[in-house]
């Protein structure tokens, strides 16, 4: 309940005494999307499905929390529309050539070895040994072959296998 303030018409009111519409649910801005083709694993896709029905979930236990609710809808958005926009790609029966998909082992010029297998920008992780297809390590491999080398970011990597 609101009191109304001696003197102040409602036209005049401060937007301290509006009641605001409890359905009303504050936007958050967009989380925005890449313009790079969605392309996804199967892996990735089940991912992103399960991620929509999570979100789904959450937003109908979510009450009357508004920020809650407009979190939830932000980020249920975004991954309806990568789910939208996934274009599926089966794993490659032929790595002779690095592509998406494939797994890749690089020897770096200082002597490291890393693997990392070509996937989906949204279940890239590095650390976890996925690299996103549009990075720049990853489109420098594209197309090549083992014992081909590439120069990224100022360092030698030799590709030592692919599979």
């Amino acid at each position: 309940m609101f009191t109304l303030v001696r003197g102040l018409s409602s036209r005049g009111m401060s937007r301290a005494f509006v009641k605001e519409d409890d359905d009303a649910v504050e936007a958050l801005p967009d989380r925005p999307i890449s313009t790079a083709p969605n392309l996804v694993t199967a892996e990735g896709l089940a991912a992103i499905e399960t991620e929509v029905a999570r979100l789904s979930e959450e937003l109908a236990g979510a009450g009357d929390d508004r920020s809650a609710r407009a979190r939830i809808n932000r980020d249920l958005r975004y991954w309806s529309a990568r789910r939208a926009n996934a274009q599926l790609v089966a794993r490659p029966t032929d790595c002779s050539s690095i592509r998406f998909g494939c797994t890749v082992t690089v020897e770096r010029d200082d002597g490291r070895r890393q693997t990392f297998r070509i996937v989906g920008e949204d279940e890239a992780d590095p650390e976890q040994g996925t690299l996103s297809h549009v990075s720049p390590l990853a489109r420098a491999l594209t197309g090549k072959e083992e014992g081909g080398s590439v120069h990224v970011a100022g360092h030698d990597l030799e590709i030592t296998k692919i599979s």
